[in-house]
C-alpha cells in the first residue's frame, strides 16, 4: 500500500486489517520524515512500514528522478503481487516507479478534486490505463472515470468506511457535558463544520477554498440576524502552512477570534476527539465546492443531520428525510436550509431526522463491509 501521507489517510487501516485477517502479507510505503498518526496506527498493529525513497513531490529537478528511481528499487525488492495506492501523487509515483515490474496496480480514489482540473483530467485519461482497477470512493467518482474512457469492468465504486461503533449517537449525559464544555445553553441552536482548511487551488476552483468555509461564514452572518443566539462551531486548522494562512485570513475577514465563547463562532484548530463537536451540535454543515463524502458520514453516524452542497459525492450522504441538499456556492439556499433546521430544532423534530441519518450511514458506509469490498477487489485482481 502506497500513500503520500503519514498522518492522514487513516481510512486505509481497516482495509489493511481485513487483508491481514484473510492471511495476506501487507507492507505500507509512507513518505520519509515525521511520525504521523497513520504511521503510529500501523506500527501499533505490527504492520511493516517502509519509508519511501521518494517524497511524492513532483518538481522538475534531478532530485525527483532520483527519488523515483529509489522508490522503484524498493518496489523491486518488495516484489508485491499488488500495488494499492491512494491519493493522486501516490498514484503518479507508483505508476512511474513500477514501469516494467510485474505487480498489478490498483488505484483507490478518495475524492474527485483532481478530475475537476481539465489539465489533470486530460493526463489521467491516459495514465489511468496503467491501472488494473480503479476503486472509486463514490459513485460520483466512478462516473467521472467512465467519462474519461475507463471501461466499466475496471471501475469499482467502494465507499470509504465509517466506524459506526466509534461514531455513535451520544448519551444524554455525554451530549450535555459536551455542550457545557462549548458554553452552550440547552436552548441554543448549534451548527458545526468539521474540515481542514485548504488554501485556494490553482488548477481547480481558482481563488477559492474548496471546503467552502467562506460560503458558510457568509450565510451564517445572515442567518444570525434572525436567530441571534445561534452558535457555530468550526473544527479544523489549516491542512498545511498555506491552509493555516488562509484560515487566518478568513478569521480576520469575518471577525472570528477563535476563542471559545467569544462571539457566535468558535473556530478550533484541532481537537483530540471530533466526536465531542458532533455530540454538542444540532446540525452539521458541509458547504464544499469539491468533496467526496466529507464529514457527513461521521456526523450522520452520531445521529446529527447534515446540510450538504451538491458538490461531488456529498449528495450520496443524505436523502430528503435525513438531511438537506443545497446547490454549491449558493448562500441563499444555505441560509434557507439553516432556517429549516432551526425550525425543526424548535419543534423537537430535528432529532428524528438525525436518527434517520444514522440509519443511512450504517446502511451505506459501515466500515466492515467497505473494507471487505476492497479486499475482494484486490483478491480478484490477483486471481485474474
Amino acid at each position: 500500500m502506497i500513500i503520500k501521507t503519514d498522518d492522514g489517510g487513516r481510512w486505509t487501516v481497516p482495509q489493511l486489517d481485513e487483508l491481514r485477517r484473510r492471511g495476506h502479507e501487507v507492507v505500507a510505503v509512507l513518505p520519509p520524515g515525521s511520525e504521523g498518526q497513520l504511521r503510529k496506527a500501523l506500527h501499533d498493529r505490527g504492520i511493516d512500514v517502509v519509508q519511501s525513497g521518494f517524497d511524492f513531490r513532483f518538481r522538475p529537478t534531478p532530485a525527483t528522478a532520483a527519488g523515483l528511481l529509489r522508490l522503484r528499487g524498493q518496489l523491486r525488492a518488495l516484489a508485491p503481487d499488488v500495488l494499492h495506492y491512494h491519493l493522486y501523487a501516490s498514484a503518479l509515483a507508483a505508476r512511474i516507479a513500477s514501469l516494467g515490474l510485474p505487480a498489478r496496480r490498483v488505484h483507490m480514489v478518495p475524492g474527485p478534486l483532481f478530475l475537476e482540473s481539465p489539465l489533470i483530467r486530460t493526463v489521467e485519461r491516459v495514465l489511468c490505463r496503467r491501472d488494473e482497477v480503479v476503486i472509486s470512493g463514490s459513485r460520483h467518482t466512478a462516473t467521472l472515470y467512465r467519462a474519461i474512457g475507463m471501461p466499466d469492468s475496471r471501475v469499482v465504486p467502494v465507499h470509504y468506511g465509517t466506524d459506526v461503533e466509534h461514531f455513535s449517537p451520544p448519551s444524554a449525559a455525554y451530549r450535555a457535558a459536551c455542550r457545557d464544555a462549548f458554553g452552550l445553553a440547552g436552548t441554543t441552536f448549534t451548527a458545526c463544520m468539521v474540515a481542514y482548511v485548504y488554501p485556494p487551488k490553482w488548477l481547480t476552483h481558482r481563488g477559492r477554498g474548496i471546503k467552502g468555509h467562506d460560503i458558510l461564514l457568509t450565510a451564517w452572518r445572515r442567518f444570525r440576524r434572525d436567530v441571534p443566539d445561534a452558535r457555530l462551531i468550526l473544527l479544523g486548522g489549516g491542512f498545511d502552512a498555506a491552509g493555516e494562512a488562509y484560515r487566518q485570513q478568513l478569521m480576520r475577514r469575518f471577525g472570528v477570534t477563535g476563542e471559545r465563547g467569544r462571539g457566535d463562532v468558535d473556530w478550533h484548530e484541532s481537537t483530540l476527539d471530533v466526536r465531542d463537536c458532533y455530540a454538542a451540535a444540532d446540525v452539521s454543515v458541509s458547504p464544499s465546492l469539491s468533496e467526496n463524502h466529507g464529514a457527513a458520514r461521521e456526523a450522520g453516524a452520531m445521529g446529527v443531520p447534515s446540510i450538504v452542497s451538491d458538490a461531488g459525492a456529498l449528495p450520496e450522504t443524505v436523502d430528503p428525510a435525513s438531511g438537506w441538499l443545497v446547490p454549491r456556492d449558493d448562500v441563499d439556499a444555505l441560509v434557507a436550509a439553516l432556517h429549516e433546521a432551526h425550525a425543526e430544532f424548535l419543534a423537537g423534530t430535528l432529532r428524528h431526522r438525525g436518527a434517520l441519518s444514522r440509519e443511512l450511514v450504517v446502511d451505506r458506509f459501515a466500515e466492515g463491509p467497505a473494507a471487505a469490498a476492497v479486499a475482494d477487489v484486490l483478491e480478484r485482481v490477483v486471481r485474474r
